[in-house]
């Protein structure tokens, strides 16, 4: 793909996370606490979250391989930070999911979509589209790596430790609802949420690149809207004790 119709790409990436921002105040994603069988046929959490997660994984590997920049060392170190993520969420998230939730096979479709574009959308930039003198050996000591990298673990650590929490509300063979608290739950009902805002916005910053703008804006047009779904469903469910916790972002929403 050529420069030009690549950023004709990002704009309508960007264009597109706009409308879902705005459609996800007005419906619920039916996953989690808000599946509804109104989405239909659905499959086991686990394997839908392993489904879902794979493919960019899968993607960027590929995009990686057949790359004539695929072992210079920062593009070499920028797939290294996303396949860790994007192996964590494939094959350890899923498998320490605990109970017997399931997913709509609607949702995990359009996971699925979203994934495999996201995987193309960096791996083009990084290993194909960006400048030669772009990402030099410099780079690793460039302002923008170093605070992104930060960011990048630091978001990683809150949403592991948020989902540790999220994970061990429930006893074995128990399907009630539990406001979480410890860690950032002291400050915000959606942790796990705003540590994987944080992540993203490592990566931008790391990467420094439109592309990885716009997976931020995607995962911010993807949770926020449903971190102020689930603050609402716990102020139904357990009112006062929710007390002064914003929604995502401490002491800001």
């Amino acid at each position: 793909m050529d420069a030009e119709t690549f950023g004709s790409f990002l704009w309508i990436m960007t264009l597109v996370a706009a409308l879902v921002f705005i459609a996800l105040y007005f419906v619920k994603a039916g996953y989690g606490m808000f599946r509804s069988a109104a989405w239909g046929l659905s499959v086991n959490n686990k394997l839908a979250w392993m489904l879902m997660e794979v493919p960019v994984f899968l993607v960027m590997i590929w995009m990686w391989w057949y790359s004539d920049r695929r072992f210079l060392p920062v593009q070499l170190t920028f797939f290294f930070f996303f396949q860790l993520h994007y192996f964590q969420r494939s094959f350890v998230f899923p498998c320490l999911l605990q109970g017997k939730g399931r997913m709509p096979v609607a949702i995990l479709l359009m996971g699925v979509l979203f994934n495999v574009l996201n995987g193309f959308m960096q791996g083009e930039w990084i290993f194909y589209l960006s400048p030669a003198d772009r990402y030099t050996s410099q780079w690793f000591a460039a302002p923008q790596f170093i605070l992104g990298t930060v960011l990048f673990f630091v978001g990683m650590g809150i949403n592991c430790h948020s989902d540790y929490i999220i994970r061990h509300l429930r006893t074995p063979g128990d399907t009630r609802h539990y406001l979480p608290s410890g860690g950032l739950y002291r400050y915000v009902t959606s942790a796990n949420y705003f540590g994987e805002i944080v992540e993203w916005t490592g990566w931008a910053i790391l990467t420094w690149s439109l592309s990885g703008t716009v997976f931020l804006w995607w995962t911010f047009a993807n949770l926020v809207p449903r971190a102020n779904a689930i603050w609402h469903r716990y102020r139904e469910e357990f009112g006062e004790a929710v007390g002064s916790r914003k929604r995502i972002f401490p002491f800001i929403y």
